[in-house]
Formats: C-alpha cells, structure tokens, sequence
C-alpha cells in the first residue's frame, strides 16, 4: 500500500498531481500525443487541401471531412484518457508501467470510451442550455465517469452513477480542479497564440489585398493546439483519478481493501479483485 493511500487535502491532491506529472512526464505526454498526432496528420492534410485546390465553401465534402475529424478527435480523447487513467492507476499504487502497458490497458474499448464521453457531453451541454447552472453541476458529478468507466468497466449509466455517488461532499474539490486546470490551458494558449496572432497582424497590414489567411498561420494553430494538449491535457485526468482513489479511500476505504488483498496475496489466500 503506498503512502498516498489516505485522505488528501485539495493542496495533497494538486501536489500529487503535479508530482507525478513531472516524475513520469514522457510517459503522461507520450500518452497524450500518441492518439493525438492522428488529429493533427487529419487538420494538416485538410489545410493542404484547402490550401492547394479547395475553396473555404460548405459542401457536403467538408460537411464529411468534419464529421471525420469529430470522430478522429473524440477517438484520440478517449484513446489519451483512459490510457492516462490506467496508467496513474498503476503508478499511484506503487507499479511500474508503460506507454504501451497503458494502451493495452484499455484495449477493445476506445469506442465505447468515446460513446460515454459523448454521452456526457450531451447531458452537460443540456444542462448549460438550462441556464448555465445546471451544466455544471452535472460536470461535477459525472467528473469521475471516464476512471469509473476505465477502472471499474462500467457503461455510461452505471458509470455516471457510480461517479455522482463519488463525488458527494467534494464537489467543492472538484470545481477547484476544474478551474485551476482551465486558467492553465488558456495560459498556455494565451503563450503560443500571441505572437502568432501578432504576425498575422503584420501579415495583414502588409498584404491589405489579400483575403485569406497565410498557410503558414493555418498550420501554426494546430500545430499549437496539438502541443498544448499534450503539455496541459494530462494534468486534469491525473488530478481526477486521484480524486477516484481518494474518494474511494474515505466512503469505501480502499486503503483497508487493498492492504488485506495485498495480505491475502502474501499468505496465498484468495485475493480481492484488483484495480487496473
């Protein structure tokens, strides 16, 4: 049983967080980037397009070329979040793992990941059609769905419930979270975006006559985007999964369960069912 096995305070939470994103930085990034190079070939391939035979119009080729780059994207979220969850799983509770190792983790289920991430988003988004409010009350109680969906191999409706359960009485924690994680990707953006925005200003002063942007500046944006995602993304699904465990440490007392598994182990008895 490791040390971190106990009752965590918001400030132990971040600090965890931030502690095992640095130990295993390569392999949080790596996770992350992996899927998400696919998302990038995709925007990349449509700007050459665009930019050598295509003009900006809607038609039914971009319509599909959308609808792909949708379903390539939600693929690598899912893809890049439960490979985190599995592999914070491993590492906080004292394993050594691996890029691959965290794949393999979630193998055969990056579809049905991607479903319940859907899923989620309609209802939160429902919830912000409703005067804001009630979207993000939903965010927060269904904030532990993806490492319940992962950890406990449970579907949208078990999951949702599982996580809303789990996150009473730390909701607070939880919006805390939310928002440091949000002032940290848009100061990250804030740092790429800038001079980009800043030379398209040049760019645009210099060639009043030209209408659309310089390719340069269509590759920059994703390009941009791709790095922030693989630099900033990790740090949200490592800070919730261990919001799963600490949770799960003071309603169920995981701490106890895992210490009498480990015992059982150790004595040649019959092991409690292990977490990923």
């Amino acid at each position: 049983m490791t040390n971190s096995l106990r009752p965590l305070s918001l400030g132990e939470l971040l600090d965890r967080s931030f502690f095992l994103y640095r130990k295993h930085f390569a392999l949080f990034v790596g996770i992350v980037a992996l899927p998400h190079l696919v998302v990038l070939a995709y925007q990349l391939i449509g700007i050459s397009f665009r930019s050598g035979r295509m003009a900006m119009t809607f038609t039914a080729t971009t319509l599909f070329w959308s609808l792909g780059g949708f379903v390539i994207y939600m693929g690598a979220v899912a893809a890049s979040q439960g490979a985190t969850v599995v592999a914070v799983s491993r590492v906080h509770l004292g394993h050594d793992t691996s890029i691959s190792e965290s794949f393999a983790g979630i193998k055969g289920r990056i579809l049905y990941l991607a479903l319940i991430m859907i899923g989620m988003g309609i209802g939160v988004g429902i919830g912000f059609v409703l005067l804001i409010v009630p979207g993000i009350i939903f965010a927060l109680m269904w904030a532990l769905t993806i490492p319940v969906a992962v950890l406990e191999d449970k579907g949208l409706r078990d999951a949702t419930s599982r996580s809303s359960e789990l996150t009473k009485g730390s909701r607070g924690r939880i919006f805390m979270i939310y928002f440091l994680y949000l002032v940290l990707l848009y100061i990250v953006i804030f740092l790429w975006e800038t001079p980009i925005l800043g030379a398209i200003g040049l760019f645009s002063h210099s060639h009043r006559g030209v209408p659309a942007l310089p390719v340069w500046t269509q590759v920059a944006f994703p390009v941009c985007s791709f790095l922030s995602q693989c630099l900033v993304a990790p740090l949200l699904t490592i800070a919730l999964s261990l919001v799963y465990y600490d949770q799960r440490v003071r309603k169920e007392a995981f701490d106890l369960q895992l210490m009498m598994s480990t015992l059982d182990g150790m004595q040649g008895g019959p092991a409690a069912p292990a977490v990923i």
